[in-house]
């Protein structure tokens, strides 16, 4: 992987106070009342740019985008660094009860089709991929970042971060999620020069942002401009104790004459199905504790295992029996492919058992994804019983391994497979093409 320093623009602090009110998630996790949240808290929040609205006369969202960010550029709101940098970017987390601490840097990437150095774990939709080209055509700039990770057992850029962390940090805030975030620009220059060659001969894989990095060598083609070539990229190393996968669970709705309890005994041709009844001394809070229990259980023996609960007052844990079903039905898919969890619910369950096929998926009516983080098991549950789903199947998360193994034969996994916790935050450096 080629990358380079760059002089990034930042949020200028002589005139933006609360520079922590300036940043937000990716665009793509920012919904209607998150954009309202974020817009209040500064006129300058990036969300205005990267989710941009009509406004007055002008009724073009990337023109309005266009227009601001000119309009910082011009008022120092951004300003540019004086010398090329790699960012070292550190975020501080916790998960059910323990703190982690995630090492990432920042650097224009040099943008390459999916294959031997660059390779896609997801697959994309086409719809977020036009949204994002035109904002790309209207600012000209990198916004958001590409998330990449790396394999590197010396640990040669960690061992750099971890050191500049040391200094005074360019940005310093908590959001909302109470997830600190830390900018630390590395400028010396036999440090850059390491992190560049460790890189050299490095194979990344988008962890997250492939719409990002498709928009971004679909932009370079386009525009013609040597600039365009590289892009700006966070970039983590897998050997890293803090970069954490979390799940994804599927609720699934608008199912016509879906029925419950015939899905469950389908199950049964396939998957060995534990019930854990609600009642008798057992509330819903145990039962549920106790499948994700036995889902981690099974994840820890690498079974292809997941919890199902569809409201009639039980909670289940199916454990895939026969491995050649996955044989069957996707022969040309290679085995890591076979061997995801996530493979074994799309092809055995809501293709075969709920019809819920390619293109249904693409409409995205049917199955909602949920990442699993701060209490989503209990709130899926509710959102059972209130008549808001009709089943919803709560899945372990990939392992890195597996990640790395379907990207290394050429596939990708299915949709929202992974979740990368937590995101790379949006505003901490911009790249002005």
């Amino acid at each position: 992987m080629v990358i380079r320093p760059f002089k990034a623009y930042r949020y200028n602090k002589d005139i933006v106070k609360d520079i922590g009110g300036c940043i937000a998630p990716p665009y793509d996790v920012i919904d209607d009342s998150l954009r309202e949240q974020l817009a209040q808290q500064s006129n300058f929040n990036i969300v205005r740019l990267i989710r941009p609205q009509a406004e007055g006369n002008n009724q073009n969202p990337y023109e309005v985008a266009a227009g601001l960010l000119g309009e910082w550029l011009k008022k120092g709101v951004l300003k540019q660094d004086q010398s090329e940098a790699i960012y070292a970017y550190v975020q501080d987390f916790e998960i059910a009860g323990a703190w982690f601490h995630r090492l990432s840097f920042i650097a224009l990437g040099k943008l390459e089709p999916f294959g031997d150095t660059v390779r896609a774990h997801e697959n994309t939709l086409d719809g977020p991929k036009k949204d994002r080209l035109e904002l790309k055509k209207a600012t000209e700039a990198d916004l958001g970042l590409v998330y990449l990770i790396y394999e590197d057992e010396e640990n040669i850029a960690d061992d750099i971060l971890e050191e500049a962390v040391n200094g005074e940090a360019l940005i310093d805030f908590t959001d909302f999620l109470s997830v600190r975030h830390r900018l630390f620009a590395v400028t010396d220059k036999q440090s850059l020069k390491n992190i560049i060659d460790m890189m050299s001969d490095k194979i990344c894989i988008v962890a997250d942002g492939h719409h990002r990095y498709e928009t971004g060598l679909k932009y370079a083609e386009l525009s013609g401009n040597p600039a365009a070539q590289y892009q700006m990229m966070a970039f983590s190393n897998t050997r890293h104790d803090g970069l954490i996968v979390l799940a994804t669970h599927r609720m699934i709705s608008n199912l016509t004459g879906f029925d419950f309890k015939e899905l469950i005994e389908k199950l049964g041709e396939n998957f060995d199905v534990q019930k854990i009844p609600v009642g008798s001394g057992v509330s819903v809070k145990q039962a549920r504790h106790k499948m994700l229990a036995r889902m981690k259980e099974g994840h820890a023996k690498d079974e292809n295992i997941f919890g199902i609960y569809g409201g009639n007052g039980a909670f289940y844990v199916a454990t895939l029996r026969n491995q050649s079903a996955m044989n069957e039905k996707a022969p040309q898919m290679s085995k890591p492919w076979r061997k995801l969890d996530v493979a074994v619910l799309s092809r055995l369950v809501l293709d075969c058992l709920l019809g819920i096929d390619k293109d249904k998926l693409a409409k995205g009516n049917y199955v909602v994804y949920v990442k699993d983080s701060g209490g989503k098991s209990k709130e899926l549950v509710k959102m059972i019983d209130d008549g808001k789903g009709q089943v919803v199947f709560f899945m372990n998360p990939p392992r890195i391994k597996q990640i790395q193994d379907v990207a290394a034969a050429g596939e990708r996994m299915p949709q929202k497979s992974t979740y990368f916790y937590p995101k790379v935050f949006t505003g901490l450096t911009i790249n002005k093409l």
